[in-house]
């Protein structure tokens, strides 16, 4: 039978707060493989409330098996926490360098797709107009003298319900101003661009009552757009001075006293250059009123873009009643690339870049049904031709030369 141990060698119950779950350290605490080391002491008593040294291990496993981390799991938690706001900046970089890769494709694109100078060929049935005996006869250049006080050249495209409205109102305006002031000599040239109606027909009436030297119908044998049609009327004027006027007379002719006036007040004119733009800025908070939000939301959108990328100084670039001296006219529409609505901004940047004054005047203004403008997919397109026409003038693409129509 074996002996008993002796009384020193037996394994004392070391035992610790009831509260504490870490087990302790150090010279009461566990040994490597969680067991309880001996006490280095002499034995004391254990106190009131005490618990075995290994229930910290098991109620911190317990914990862990419950899915609730202990405390001192969570406070190493905390820098993987505090790195999500450190992260930030560096997507933010990410973001700034992608933007940028973007723009320079864009750039690329606008000069690769850019033609170096605009298309000015007239076909060989552009060459002529038929006069009020329906003969044909040559038109004149921009680059002949000019033989007639004004000329104004009205844009047509499916006019032929709102052009009488214009033409009579025009013309009576004109002939009593000839009667007032003999001296006073003008033309009308309607620009057919394209039509599909009967345009032509309705515009050939006027060229008969009032003769084909003061009433001429260019006929375009494909649409080139408003912009593209005004360049050809303006190439085949006559006039010392050129007013554009839209064909639906949505502002009132006589009016044209008043930009004449703005177009007075900018002398002397540098080269005989000046421009004088009619404007309906005035009226803007009246057109608020009548327009649903998404269109206020798209013309806001649209000035934006235009004071950004072009034209600064003037307040209402798409206004038709415009004024131009001939030289002027010759300067800006030989430079001219865009042919579509935004025409009116290309022209008057590429008059703030050759230093041309340019006057604003406010006009009477009244919408008139029958817009040929598509109120999204147009503002789209000319949100495309302005940004394009930042870029290809910025990058070369464009240049600022003269250029004679064939």
């Amino acid at each position: 039978m074996a002996a008993p141990l002796p009384s020193r060698m037996c394994c004392r119950l070391v035992t610790r707060p009831a509260g504490s779950l870490s087990g302790g350290g150090g010279a009461g605490g566990p040994n490597r493989r969680g067991a309880p080391a001996a006490a280095s002491g002499p034995h004391r008593p254990s106190p009131a409330g005490a618990a075995p040294l290994g229930c910290g291990a098991l109620a911190s496993a317990s914990l862990s098996l419950r899915g609730r981390a202990p405390p001192a799991a969570a406070f190493r938690r905390l820098p993987r926490a505090m790195a999500l706001p450190l992260a930030l900046p560096g997507a933010a970089a990410v973001l700034a360098a992608l933007a940028a890769l973007l723009l320079l494709l864009i750039c690329m694109i606008a000069h690769v797709t850019a033609r170096r100078m605009p298309a000015l060929h007239r076909h060989e049935e552009e060459k002529f107009f038929v006069n009020a005996e329906g003969r044909k006869e040559s038109v004149p250049s921009i680059h002949d003298p000019p033989t007639r006080e004004l000329s104004v050249v009205v844009p047509s495209y499916n006019e032929e319900n709102r052009l009488p409205l214009m033409m009579h109102e025009a013309l009576d305006y004109l002939e009593k101003r000839q009667k007032q002031d003999p001296s006073f000599t003008y033309e009308v040239i309607v620009v057919d661009d394209g039509s599909k109606d009967q345009t032509t027909k309705v515009a050939m009436k006027y060229c008969k009552k009032y003769g084909s030297d003061k009433v001429r119908v260019l006929s375009l044998v494909k649409n080139r757009g408003k912009g593209g049609a005004v360049r050809m009327g303006v190439f085949s004027s006559r006039g010392k001075k050129i007013l554009m006027a839209d064909a639906d007379g949505a502002t009132k002719f006589a009016d044209i006293e008043k930009v004449e006036e703005g177009l007075k007040n900018l002398q002397p004119w540098p080269n005989q250059m000046a421009i004088s733009c009619g404007s309906r800025a005035h009226l803007e908070k009246d057109s608020i009123a009548k327009r649903s939000y998404f269109r206020t939301l798209l013309m806001y959108g649209f000035h934006f873009l235009v004071w950004f990328l072009c034209v600064k100084e003037i307040r209402d670039t798409q206004c038709g009643f415009k004024l131009l001296t001939r030289e002027a006219a010759s300067r800006t529409f030989s430079t001219l690339h865009i042919e579509r609505w935004a025409f009116d901004v290309e022209l008057l940047y590429i008059a703030q870049r050759l230093r041309i004054p340019i006057a604003e005047v406010a006009v009477n203004w009244t919408e008139i049904e029958g817009s040929k403008l598509v109120p999204f997919w147009s503002w789209l397109q000319m949100g495309r031709d302005l940004l394009f026409i930042r870029l290809r003038y910025m990058t070369g693409a464009w240049q600022l030369e003269t250029r004679k129509c064939n």
